[in-house]
């Protein structure tokens, strides 16, 4: 645990009291602070009071005495309309902050020059950020990963020279954080997200960018610049000073890091080196991964870590549970959890890195189906269509790719990997990236992923992939 020292003597309301709201209490009270803690989820307020907190509703309580609002990320700043905890903030002069702003203060208090690498982007951002924790790791430091991946940033150990807090940002963390400062900022890309908790696509790359225009003096701001808002991002963080290396998986670079031919290239005016090879890396097949480890890369350089630990923490790279996850393979079939696939332009970074493939697909419905991934059909030998959604898709692939109604996951796997073992391709593929929710059938991606595992690894003949 981080302890917050910077609201000693002071008191604190926090709300939303999921993970990080809880965690946030516990790091104020550790540094001094008094808590008033609460939540519209009668639950949580009862967790809360059970671990020592004083909880109250923050509608009928004074805010005059209050020092902050310590904000979950789950509740809206500013659109579609500020939540009434901020309004009430707002009345009474307080500054709303979420936790890792209360990270950023402890670091600058303590050990301003620890290292520490913040990521965001509209995706890949979860597994950049698990694949740079794992490079620091390999290259011996001490990663603290966190933040919008799995531990709340006030859970981990606090900041010192040695250890590295690798955090990823989503925009709702960075609206709440204004001082982030970190000494690496890695920016991805921007696409049109979240425009209901940002009102445009405007305020949504601006929130974006300031994560990359706060990187500390002497850091590095690092940027994708495969999209006009990126691209804008980075020139304008040239102009500001700061030091940026763009990267690009498109197109060759004067000055930066891009990808060619599953070869990571640094370009400094005339030279070209070598940095890395991406290729029968697994974990990194496609473009999108592509982009991830760039950018890891060029974070890796900027910590002053090798090129050979950078490869051999490429190579190592285990990838994240149920994103384009290889659980394990049967004599020429491989079989691949996306279950994070749940739209379909998730689906189609998964369906554009192999090339024979037995899909299953289906659940619960998002808007528009799976007309865009038309182009990727010549791919698929055939699809096994689950859920909710298998009579609209069989619809939509008509008779352009041959399909069957497995109606459930368990029916799916075994059709699937008994049509893949008899094609005799030399690598067929049964792929799960349902381009759907999983709410249909499973209460979440994680437990649909995992079902898909267990299916995999109790098919006779499959060795698990470790």
């Amino acid at each position: 645990m981080i302890p917050v020292t910077s609201f000693a003597g002071k008191t604190v309301a926090v709300f939303g009291l999921g993970g990080s709201g809880l965690a946030s209490c516990h790091a104020l009270k550790a540094g001094g602070a008094e808590v008033i803690a609460a939540d519209d989820s009668a639950d949580n307020v009862a967790k809360a009071a059970q671990a020592g907190f004083i909880t109250a509703d923050l509608r009928n309580v004074s805010w005059a005495g209050f020092a902050a609002l310590i904000l979950t990320p789950g509740a809206p700043l500013t659109h579609p309309a500020p939540h009434w905890s901020v309004l009430k903030a707002r009345e009474a002069g307080v500054e709303v902050i979420g936790d890792i702003e209360l990270f950023c203060r402890e670091r600058r208090r303590h050990a301003p020059n620890a290292p520490f690498v913040a990521i965001t982007g509209t995706n890949g951002k979860s597994t950049t950020t698990a694949l740079i924790a794992h490079l620091v790791d390999v290259a011996g430091y001490d990663a603290q990963m966190g933040g919008n991946i799995g531990t709340a940033i006030l859970s981990l150990e606090p900041p010192r020279m040695g250890r590295v807090h690798v955090i990823e940002m989503s925009s709702y963390q960075i609206d709440l954080c204004p001082s982030l400062d970190p000494s690496v900022g890695i920016l991805l890309n921007v696409t049109e997200d979240h425009i209901d908790r940002h009102g445009t696509l405007v305020n949504y790359a601006a929130v974006k960018e300031r994560l990359v225009a706060g990187v500390q003096d002497g850091g590095t701001s690092i940027v994708g610049v495969d999209d006009i808002w990126c691209r804008n991002i980075a020139d304008r963080l040239d102009q500001s000073g700061k030091r940026v290396v763009r990267v690009s998986v498109k197109n060759p670079l004067p000055d930066g890091i891009y990808v060619e031919r599953e070869t990571i290239v640094r370009a400094e005016g005339a030279a070209r080196r070598e940095v890395a090879r991406l290729g029968g890396i697994g974990s990194l097949r496609g473009l999108h991964n592509a982009q991830n480890a760039a950018c890891a890369a060029a974070c890796a350089l900027a910590m002053g870590i090798s090129a050979d630990v950078l490869q051999n923490g490429l190579r190592s790279f285990p990838g994240l549970a149920h994103r384009m996850e290889q659980v394990g393979r049967r004599g020429n079939v491989l079989f691949v959890n996306d279950s994070k696939g749940t739209n379909a332009d998730a689906a189609a970074h998964a369906l554009s890195s192999f090339a024979d493939i037995f899909w299953i697909a289906g659940g619960k419905p998002k808007a528009g189906g799976i007309t865009s991934l038309t182009g990727y059909f010549p791919r698929i030998r055939k699809a096994y269509l689950i859920g909710e959604a298998a009579q609209e898709f069989a619809g939509t692939l008509g008779e352009r790719v041959p399909h069957e109604m497995s109606g459930t996951l368990d029916v799916a796997v075994a059709s699937a990997a008994r049509d893949a073992e008899a094609s005799g391709l030399p690598e067929a593929v049964v792929l799960l990236s349902p381009a759907c929710a999983s709410f249909d059938q499973y209460r979440n991606f994680e437990i649909r992923g995992a079902a898909f595992r267990d299916l995999v690894n109790s098919l006779p003949g499959v060795k698990p992939i470790v």
